[in-house]
């Protein structure tokens, strides 16, 4: 039997994964850097877990039967990926397990910021049924707002449709082009960078972190957007300039933001964006949902299967895929 390992994480319900276990894995489920984990890591031929900043070329040296690093979660921006390229091992993330989650987050940021939901719970459970001023109330719609989504992938692209289910405007910017026939049947339309700054009303992270994208949304972006605009961020941090945004919201630059990802995780308590009124925050948590505990283990178990077969993994990350 093929030995693999699931590195156990708070995140993980690890009973959905002994319920779909096949029998064919020999499984040790341990947390990362446990003596445990260290110990079954000379015979394993798969790790299924979250990317970890300790895989690096030791780490590697460590496992020589090691073939696959399975990712639980869509962002691989921990791993090593010079370190994995060196040992020839391919990182997969999870195969889109978590879009649909990751994609209602969306399209609730969007609601709850335009609606202004955490000001009208937080004056109603004071026994403030309006507000104390209703002069300050200003609650938009979707309905035929501009969104645009930097980053058309799975999520990016499932936002786009719920997106189209609120009467709202598409538009897209992506290294990667959808061709004629795909936009028109998705309904978006191709936008330049700084364009979809520009012309959006709500604007919509999807990208994966890396040297390219991070802070690719600074101070000369935000200066771009409209004033009445909102900014969206379920991917990663990093492709922010926090302190940037920061002014952006302070001073007026922008409307507001639906933020579910920080600079640094978790925040610190004097993080500034605890006392904005203009955003809403979530704790990294657009992703983990029940449904996908069961969506994940089984993409991540099925690609262990295909590699103890001897064929090619799913989802093999960009960088790696040659």
């Amino acid at each position: 039997m093929a030995k693999i390992i699931i590195a156990d994480n708070p995140l993980n319900e690890i009973s959905i994964a002994r319920e779909l276990l096949p029998p064919s894995l020999d499984t040790v489920i341990a947390r990362h850097g446990s003596p445990e984990f260290k110990d079954a890591l000379a015979d394993a031929v798969c790790l299924v877990g979250f990317g970890d900043g300790t895989m690096d070329d030791a780490f590697y040296a460590s496992a020589p039967r090691l073939k696959l690093i399975q990712l639980l979660s869509a962002g691989y921006d921990r791993c090593d990926i010079g370190a994995a390229r060196r040992a020839g091992v391919p990182i997969c993330n999870n195969g889109g397990a978590n879009s649909t989650a990751v994609s209602e987050h969306a399209i609730l940021l969007m609601l709850a910021v335009c609606r202004r939901i955490v000001w009208q719970h937080s004056n109603v459970a004071a026994g403030r049924w309006r507000g104390n001023n209703v002069d300050d109330v200003k609650l938009y719609e979707l309905k035929g707002r501009t969104l645009g989504i930097v980053g058309l992938g799975t999520i990016g692209k499932k936002t786009a449709r719920l997106a189209r289910a609120f009467g709202m405007t598409v538009q897209y910017y992506d290294t990667a082009r959808l061709s004629e026939a795909q936009a028109d049947d998705l309904d978006v339309r191709f936008a330049l960078f700084e364009e979809l700054l520009r012309t959006s009303d709500v604007v919509s992270l999807h990208v994966p972190l890396s040297r390219e994208t991070k802070h690719m949304i600074g101070a000369a972006q935000f200066a771009m957007m409209k004033p009445t605009a909102y900014l969206i961020n379920t991917c990663r941090g990093p492709v922010v300039d926090e302190p940037a945004m920061i002014e952006a919201l302070t001073s007026g630059t922008i409307a507001g933001a639906g933020l579910d990802v920080f600079d640094q995780e978790p925040p610190p308590p004097n993080n500034p964006l605890f006392a904005l009124p203009n955003v809403v925050l979530t704790a990294h948590f657009a992703g983990p949902t029940w449904e996908n505990q069961y969506t994940r283990f089984r993409n991540a178990f099925d690609n262990c299967q295909r590699v103890v077969r001897g064929e090619k993994p799913l989802w093999i990350i960009p960088e790696l895929r040659d």
